[in-house]
């Protein structure tokens, strides 16, 4: 990347909070603007989030089916998901943010750390990956156990699924908003946030909802196994407690669309973009940038990144 390249003003997002230094420092690390949104690149993108899905909905849907088998216990379908997202996260995280459910898609997009443009291509993506894994399944262990479809447990009705899969998803994507962005400074310890959330949520709350929180993950095996029955709970659920989770963000941190915690929502393709969010987190900790007060954009305004306020934030507490 070229060291003298100059970030022009309309590339760069939100330039009002960021000084003339700070807008150089994000075009030497992330590149221009111009170069994030390279549509050549969303290929990368999509292929990301599809394998992402797979993945997480083979560990998923695979074991419900064991589980329903008597073959491993609930304890190990639960905890498995959380396990696998983690590691998705760390290994392709920076290409396309890992969303891998249409409701944190859908939370990025309305934070602003996601472009809206590219919901609809997400979208189609997880449903893809989801219902490929899903045939694997079937290939596999043929039409049992649901194919591993998320269904109200035995008792329980679809009003009391649809309360747990808002509650847990509300939970689910607040966690994601708040270490994948720029609320905390956690880093590629945001893995261990989510997935440790996933697989909590699913030991103590599975027998009610089978805790999908995600309309991909309940969509594979609806898709593939033909069992629709319930499925509306599994859409429902899960973007309402998206949009809960979303309020809640605003409530605790304003609005979002920095420029870092877009590069954690859209994912960042440029060399060295997750160390330049490490080294600007060391920036802010040390003190050699700043944060501006009240949203100002002075010379030493800095980017929100991974582990930094919002520009204009002030330190709650």
């Amino acid at each position: 990347m070229m060291a003298d390249r100059r970030v022009g003003e309309p590339e760069v997002p939100v330039l009002g909070l960021l000084g003339p230094r700070t807008r150089q420092l994000l075009a030497l690390e992330f590149g221009s603007r111009a170069e994030f949104n390279d549509p050549r690149l969303a290929w990368r993108r999509w292929f990301a989030e599809a394998l992402g899905t797979f993945m997480l909905v083979l560990v998923a849907a695979g074991g419900g089916i064991l589980h329903g088998q008597g073959q491993i216990s609930l304890s190990a379908a639960v905890v498995a998901p959380g396990l696998m997202l983690m590691a998705i996260i760390l290994f392709m995280g920076a290409v396309s943010g890992a969303h891998l459910n249409p409701g944190v898609s859908l939370a990025f997009a309305m934070r602003r750390d996601f472009p809206w443009k590219r919901l609809p291509g997400y979208v189609l993506f997880q449903l893809v990956g989801a219902t490929l894994a899903c045939l694997f399944l079937e290939a596999v262990f043929g039409n049992i156990q649901h194919l591993g479809a998320t269904l109200p447990g035995p008792g329980y009705a679809n009003w009391q699924a649809l309360l747990m899969e808002i509650a847990l998803t509300a939970g689910l994507v607040s966690v994601i908003l708040g270490t994948a962005s720029a609320a905390q400074n956690v880093g590629a310890i945001a893995a261990l946030g989510v997935g440790g959330y996933i697989a909590l949520a699913g030991l103590w709350s599975a027998p009610v909802s089978g805790a999908s929180m995600n309309p991909a993950r309940s969509f594979g095996p609806a898709l593939v196994s033909g069992d629709w029955s319930s499925y509306w709970v599994y859409v429902v659920g899960p973007l309402t407690g998206a949009l809960i989770a979303v309020g809640f963000a605003f409530a605790l941190r304003g609005r979002g669309g920095d420029p870092i915690s877009y590069a954690a929502g859209s994912g960042a393709l440029d060399p060295g973009a997750l160390k330049a969010r490490q080294r600007l987190a060391q920036l802010i900790e040390s003190g050699e940038l700043p944060l501006s007060r009240g949203g100002g954009g002075g010379e030493d305004a800095p980017p929100a990144s991974t582990g930094e306020r919002p520009p204009g934030d002030t330190p709650s507490g």
